[in-house]
C-alpha cells in the first residue's frame, strides 16, 4: 500500500550505530509500501508529520542530553497538543525511559512486540539489543561493535511492521 503518509525516521547517532539501525528500519517501512523521510528537523517539525519513528541511544542507561534537549524545545508543542494522537515508534535499548517525552504529549507508542519478530527477539545464541519495545543494538564500552545482521534483521522488522500498523490506524 502506498500512498502519502508521512512517516520520518529521527536519529540521534553519535557513533552512527543508531544511524546503521535507521537504515534497517527505513528498509523495512520500504518494504511495506512506505516512502519515510530520513531528515534533519527542528523541534517544531514534529507537527508536520502524521507518524514518527525515533532512534535514540543510551548513554549510561538513560537517553543522551541531546535528545533531552531536543524535547525540552517542545514546550508550545505540549501546551497546543499538537502531538497528540501521533502514532511513533522506538528502536533503541532504554525504550522506557524514551516513552516518558511521547507520554506527556500525548503521542501513541507502537511498540515492535513479539508477533513479528518472535524467532528473532528471543533468539539466545548470539548478544542483540533487541526486545518488544523495540530495535535495538550493543555498541559496547568503546563503541567498537556494530549492529549486527540479527539486529539489523529485527530493526527492518520493526520497520516494517510500523507502517503496517501506522495504515491500520491512519486510514481505517
Amino acid at each position: 500500500m502506498t500512498n502519502n503518509t508521512q512517516v520520518p525516521i529521527f536519529i540521534y547517532s553519535l557513533y552512527h550505530h543508531v544511524a546503521t539501525m535507521a537504515e534497517a528500519v527505513q528498509k523495512g517501512v520500504i518494504s511495506a509500501g512506505g516512502n519515510p523521510d530520513y531528515t534533519v528537523i527542528t523541534p517544531d517539525q514534529l507537527k508536520d508529520y502524521d507518524a514518527l519513528l525515533f532512534g535514540v541511544p543510551t548513554r549510561f542507561g538513560n537517553y543522551p542530553a541531546q535528545w533531552k534537549a531536543f524535547w525540552d524545545c517542545t514546550g508550545g508543542l505540549w501546551t497546543s497538543g499538537a502531538l497528540y494522537g501521533k502514532p511513533a515508534g522506538i528502536f533503541e535499548t532504554t525504550a522506557v525511559n524514551v516513552l516518558s517525552c511521547l507520554v506527556h504529549h500525548g503521542i501513541v507508542y507502537v511498540p515492535l512486540g513479539y508477533a513479528k519478530a518472535f524467532p528473532d527477539i528471543t533468539k539466545l545464541q548470539e548478544v542483540h539489543g533487541s526486545f518488544p519495545h523495540g530495535a535495538g543494538c550493543f555498541a559496547g564500552a568503546d563503541g567498537s561493535r556494530k549492529p549486527s545482521a540479527l539486529e539489523l534483521e529485527i530493526a527492518k522488522i520493526q520497520g516494517k511492521s510500523f507502517w503496517e500498523t501506522v495504515q491500520k490506524f491512519l486510514h481505517r
